[in-house]
């Protein structure tokens, strides 16, 4: 990839607003090359970029994509707050080996339990197909857990060994009910979904 193309992808007028959401894909990215865009991307925290051995992808999030990832932070918050789950979360912190030649910032993350480099769980709003394979990806990062939000309801992998395989709970937290938090995760009202998620929560553990 030449310095021009470089250049380019940092400009990227037409994928800022125009689209809802759209991605930039290029192959022969180098190492060196991946890192140098991320410091010319510094400050352009609209963007999401990934990289895995040489594909490069930029995508461009649309509002509701960002509605989405906020909404499910809000809550996952709450259910941190009620249960006292010790966490971390680390946002969209850009996580890269470069020995593993693999590297992407999730939408949303978390470290549970205890702070580490690597966070346990990532999770991606997903509202369009292609692009980079995520989950080879966050293999190749370490990631205990990955969630994907997809057609209104979440997909959980975990990783077993070297690849990740599909599980109906989360084994991070397993006392999270992922139907009920994808029930408000698209609620009209984030301060009414927060509100009536907490005592929805409040409920469930007076049972136990």
């Amino acid at each position: 990839m030449s310095r021009e193309l470089l250049e380019d992808i940092v400009r990227l007028p037409a994928l800022q607003l125009d689209d809802p959401e759209e991605r930039y894909l290029v192959s022969g990215v180098s190492w060196y090359q991946y890192e140098e865009l991320l410091e010319q991307l510094e400050d352009g925290s609209w963007y999401r970029v990934t990289y895995l051995e040489g594909l490069l992808e930029i995508m461009a999030p649309s509002r509701r994509h960002e509605v989405s990832k906020d909404n499910i932070g809000r809550l996952l918050s709450v259910f941190f707050e009620e249960t006292r789950t010790r966490f971390w979360g680390l946002g969209s912190t850009t996580f890269r080996k470069g020995e593993k030649r693999g590297g992407t910032e999730p939408d949303v993350c978390y470290c549970i339990g205890t702070e580490k480099e690597i966070p346990d769980l990532a999770i991606e709003v997903v509202l369009t197909s292609g692009g980079v394979d995520k989950l080879a990806v966050y293999q190749r990062l370490g990631v205990q857990e990955v969630w994907f939000w997809q057609n209104h309801c979440f997909e959980v992998h975990d990783l077993q060994g070297e690849r990740y395989e599909p599980i109906p709970t989360s084994r991070l937290l397993p006392n999270l009910d992922l139907n009920l938090l994808a029930e408000y995760v698209e609620h009209p009202s984030p301060l009414d979904a927060i509100l009536e998620f907490r005592e929805k929560l409040r409920g469930q553990m007076q049972k136990f």
